[in-house]
């Protein structure tokens, strides 16, 4: 039987990772632990003494090549596959508690947090869900960058990202109340260029970065292959900007646009969409839209998309 999509959930018990931070290189334990109904996403660092920093627009620090929280100087870093992975398996309500500042890369992408709820169960609450149901369109631009967000039942997002090759053109579109979020997005990694090691190495960044964590590329292809998708770097897109937008402090009900985005324009589109108070309106999931349960995790074939979808069809 299906989790009702109108109520609350929370992990059914506590989860452990450990690995390192991309950016930072250091070691991280993280504990995911279930949390009340209506405390939404909460992190909470042990190094220093239990400080919290919940998880929504108004903490949001640095994001260049990495969406970072920050609260009376104490930073949480690279956020956004762990808020993605929630988001998309419907989890509403987890403290994250840290002994470092970043999150662990772990492989790359969200499946790891994924194949952990499924484990442990996810637990529905007696609260109801509410969500924010975009009312009036709200756009960012900058250049050829742009995102927006527009009404729209449910919660699809169109993403088209355009690098140099070998990656090029592509096109992703997906709709979060169908439940394809673990076969289709979870396990889509990061990635980066060979070429832009070093720089970012002097930058102080992906000092964590391993062929184990990311794809790594050159000018023929990914260097540390196959693909675990054919278009693998814009279904990543795709989960970064549903962990970005997760910053709204609550699932959002409209239709997500994105050109050629970033950390820094999800994030500055949840900052517009919270201030213009008359473009959104906090609404509570009808029970009747409980939709069928999350299909078990399908293998990387890439097939959990239409191929028409995929190019923007």
């Amino acid at each position: 039987m299906s989790n009702p999509v109108h109520l609350e959930q929370t992990i059914d018990a506590p989860i452990e990772f450990t690995g390192v931070g991309l950016h930072s290189g250091a070691p991280v334990t993280m504990r995911l632990l279930p949390a009340p109904g209506g405390s939404g996403i909460v992190f909470r660092r042990t190094d220093l003494d239990n400080f919290e920093i919940p998880a929504n627009g108004r903490n949001v620090a640095k994001v260049s090549y990495a969406t970072s929280l920050m609260r009376q100087g104490v930073l949480i870093s690279t956020t956004e596959h762990l808020l993605s992975a929630l988001v998309g398996m419907g989890v509403d309500n987890v403290i994250a508690e840290l002994d470092n500042l970043e999150l662990p890369i772990l492989d790359g992408s969200a499946l790891p947090y994924v194949e952990a709820f499924l484990r442990v169960g996810i637990r529905t609450q007696r609260r109801r869900r509410e969500t924010i149901r975009v009312l009036q369109p709200v756009e960012v631009r900058d250049g050829e960058k742009f995102i927006g967000v527009y009404p729209g039942s449910g919660y699809s997002i169109r993403y088209a990202i355009d690098f140099p090759a070998p990656i090029g053109y592509q096109c992703a579109c997906i709709d979060l109340a169908a439940e394809t979020y673990g076969s289709s997005i979870a396990g889509a990694r990061t990635f980066g260029y060979e070429a832009d090691e070093k720089r970012l190495r002097d930058m102080g960044l992906i000092r964590g970065a391993s062929p184990e964590s990311a794809i790594i590329l050159n000018s023929k292809g990914p260097i540390n292959g196959p693909l675990r998708f054919p278009d693998e770097y814009v279904r990543h897109k795709v989960l970064d900007l549903i962990g970005d937008l997760a910053l709204a402090g609550r699932r959002i009900e409209g239709h997500v646009v994105a050109e050629r985005a970033g950390h820094a324009m999800h994030t500055a589109l949840v900052s517009r969409l919270l201030k213009d108070r008359s473009a959104w309106e906090f609404a509570h999931v009808p029970v009747a839209e409980a939709p069928a349960k999350q299909p078990a995790l399908a293998a990387f074939s890439g097939n959990a998309l239409s191929s028409a979808a995929l190019m923007g069809a």
